[in-house]
């Protein structure tokens, strides 16, 4: 069983960086402080324009730090205020090495406290504030554009409670995803959540970007399992809503407008989550299909079989598959396919659900739904396979520069996208490849070229946008909308509701000091 070898996550490595605009715009003198986001539009230099709007837009009239401003964060952060440019560099630039910033303070508090002090302090002084966790994020939103002040939460990793009767748990915002789902299972539990960057996401990440990953299916999505929060707001306010109840239905739902967020209206400190416990088997199928419409039957076939021990029913293409064995020489454990699935189960019972995953087996085989497959059952095992599917993100770093798109469509339609956009762009891109969550209508699509290239991102944008918009989806998924996507909000939202997000974001940061330039667009209508 070579082919089940785990490989380890390799460092990326690329060298196309966004040129982000850090000239200071004395033509915003007259924004609206109580409206921030309705900002407007620089039509020089390198800003955001209708040609390209995901581009940085002109520097806020924010205050610049000064000495003062760092002898009160080193008297409130004592060797926890970083100022070295190398200690920096990692921090100011975006997991893709796409989107990259120019911060030259870098705050690690380890408490709450610590937070809202930093955030009175910054309010008062004008001075721009970009929160940060693992810094996992591929639309730009966890990294400074200019010189905001990164606040990173990597110190605040501390379990405060967990209730092993309930399954909740209750820890401060800095604890890494991985961490966490070692923590419980240690205590027969789990996370309601796995993602491929388990490794160094950060649960607060987790919650401000909405995360979905690959147990949605079955767990939902932190909407439902996230059960409280603590938020430090813009002028400093602690607000404790960190409520470990299951019921609670006492006036507005507070801790939902800072789920999926982005750190703009909010910093969150601490988290209590609903975790299901630790089933007793887990099985993974790795199975090939012909075309995508059989690959729709079986997740039909495996929904109606497999029943409550489906926990994950993931995709990717050959072009992914190819990419895999590529860059990252992983092998591909069954017959070459044109689209491969991960379905992942979970129970209480060994016996019942390997009955049930056999009897599924026999039914898409001798249907001729799934044309080849394998299953493994040992811990090892399990790894290598998710691996195939976790790790198509990091082979495609080397592909040269990507394009990343993280659509929600009807079940239906979600490889439709990935034809028409080949057909789209034809010899322009380098590779146009899809995978994603089936079970949830999520498609990562990804587009390469050798390097970045302003011609083959007209042809994609916002033709993809556009064709999400015309089947009803939504243009983010579960990535959020960041620096890159913030200006293409009103193909998944209508106007009067972003004209509401601006007032929210107005009432509760209304000198915008909470990680500008991102989630709200430009300009709100």
């Amino acid at each position: 069983m070579g082919i089940f070898q785990r490989f380890a996550r390799i460092p990326l490595k690329s060298t196309y960086i966004w040129s982000l605009c850090r000239q200071y715009s004395t033509d915003l003198t007259a924004v609206d402080r109580a409206l921030i986001q309705h900002r407007c539009v620089h039509n020089r230099g390198l800003g955001a324009s209708p040609g390209n709007p995901g581009a940085a837009p002109p520097r806020l009239p924010f205050s610049r730090v000064t000495q003062e401003d760092l002898a009160f964060f080193r008297t409130l952060l004592p060797g926890r205020t970083i100022t070295d440019p190398d200690l920096l560099k990692s921090s100011n630039v975006d997991w893709l090495k796409t989107v990259e910033g120019n911060s030259e303070v870098l705050l690690r508090p380890k408490t709450t406290e610590e937070v809202s002090q930093i955030l009175r302090y910054c309010n008062e002084r004008n001075l721009a504030v970009c929160p940060q966790g693992g810094n996992t994020g591929l639309v730009g939103g966890s990294v400074p554009v200019f010189d905001e002040i990164i606040l990173s939460t990597s110190l605040m990793k501390q379990v405060i409670t967990f209730d092993n009767i309930s399954g909740i748990l209750t820890c401060q915002a800095g604890c890494v995803l991985e961490n966490l789902s070692n923590y419980l299972e240690e205590r027969d539990f789990i996370m309601p959540l796995d993602l491929g960057a388990k490794g160094s996401c950060h649960i607060g990440g987790n919650v401000s970007t909405n995360a979905g990953g690959l147990r949605l299916l079955r767990y939902g999505s932190l909407r439902g399992t996230v059960l409280g929060l603590e938020v430090v707001l813009a002028d400093g306010r602690i607000l404790n809503c960190l409520a470990t109840l299951r019921k609670d239905n006492t006036g507005y739902d507070l801790k939902q407008l800072f789920i999926g967020s982005e750190g703009t209206l909010g910093v969150i400190t601490a988290v209590s989550i609903l975790c299901p416990r630790k089933p007793k088997a887990v099985n993974v199928a790795f199975l090939g299909c012909s075309s995508f419409q059989q690959l729709l039957e079986t997740f039909q076939c495996c929904r109606g079989m497999l029943g409550e021990i489906l926990s994950a029913f993931e995709f990717l293409d050959a072009s992914c598959m190819s990419l895999l064995e590529k860059h990252l020489k992983l092998t591909n454990p069954i017959t070459e396919s044109p689209f491969y699935i991960v379905i992942e189960t979970a129970g209480s019972n060994a016996t019942h659900d390997e009955e049930k995953l056999h009897k599924f087996l026999e039914e898409v085989m001798t249907s001729s739904l799934v044309t080849d497959g394998t299953v493994a059952t040992e811990a090892t095992k399990i790894k290598a396979l998710w691996s195939l599917r976790e790790r198509v993100t990091e082979a495609l770093t080397h592909e040269g520069y990507t394009y990343k798109y993280d659509i929600s469509l009807p079940v239906e339609k979600i490889y439709d996208l990935v034809q028409d956009m080949r057909g789209h762009l034809g010899d322009m891109a380098k590779n146009v490849v899809g995978y994603g969550h089936v079970g949830d209508g999520n498609l990562h699509l990804n587009i390469t070229s050798p390097s970045k290239d302003p011609a083959l991102l007209a042809a994609i944008e916002p033709y993809v946008y556009e064709w999400t918009s015309k089947w009803k989806g939504s243009i983010s998924a579960e990535h959020g909308l960041g620096l890159k996507k913030r200006n293409y909000i009103y193909y998944s939202k209508p106007s009067e509701a972003v004209a509401l997000m601006g007032s929210i974001k107005a009432m509760l940061d209304p000198k915008g000091i909470l990680n500008p330039y991102k989630t709200l667009p430009d300009n709100i209508h």
